[in-house]
């Protein structure tokens, strides 16, 4: 089974992640210091929470450099699930103005209303349309309907970077991809068969 190494950075419900992964066919190790990702084979990165809280606990760890070490220099496959994939951008706004990870260019903003009744935060089903093919995609249909809970989104500098998007508050990007790494508004452990599939395609990239 392939190791799949899950970032504790202390916002994320860890053991639902974990238990996904494993349905999945993955073998998931939780893990939470930097060190312990320099021989990762294949990295999720989740999250729940504000995005300066976020980057402030992983800066703490020292994950920010070994994140980048691993994905960008050696090209090892990296999903960032909800606040993991909002992490991935340049700059995010929850609470000021904040510096991200910086792997794919963009902005993290609040949603905004496109109607008076528009809820945000943004929880439940929505349907996800894919704007380019991937192979995260394997099986699954465009279209279909994925688990929701967030108030801000990405905002890619380079629509090259957009896979995916969904109708709601207008439109927002609801999958990133760049290179290696990819990242999906949504909760993908909390989508049933459609978002264990997409683990399972993650998992045998």
């Amino acid at each position: 089974m392939q190791k799949v190494s899950v970032v504790d950075y202390g916002m994320s419900n860890l053991d639902s992640v974990a238990r996904a992964i494993e349905e999945c066919g993955g073998t998931p190790v939780i893990v939470g210091r930097s060190q312990d990702l320099e021989d990762a084979t294949r990295i999720v990165l989740p999250g729940v929470g504000a995005f300066g809280d976020g980057m402030r606990n992983i800066r703490e760890r020292g994950i920010d450099r070994v994140l980048r070490d691993q994905v960008v220099e050696k090209g090892i496959p990296l999903l960032g699930i909800c606040l993991g994939m909002q992490l991935l951008a340049t700059t995010g706004y929850e609470g000021g103005a904040t510096e991200g990870l910086g792997l794919i260019d963009g902005e993290v903003r609040r949603l905004e209303r496109d109607a008076p009744a528009t809820r945000i935060p943004h929880v439940g089903w929505n349907q996800v349309d894919f704007v380019r093919e991937s192979p995260l995609f394997a099986g699954i249909r465009s279209g279909g309907d994925f688990y929701f809970v967030h108030s801000y989104h990405f905002v890619c500098s380079d629509d090259k970077d957009v896979l995916a998007t969904t109708p709601y508050c207008g439109a927002f990007v609801s999958v990133v991809s760049k290179g290696y790494i990819w990242g999906v508004q949504f909760h993908p452990e909390k989508s049933q068969r459609l978002g264990h599939q997409l683990l399972r395609n993650f998992i045998s990239l």
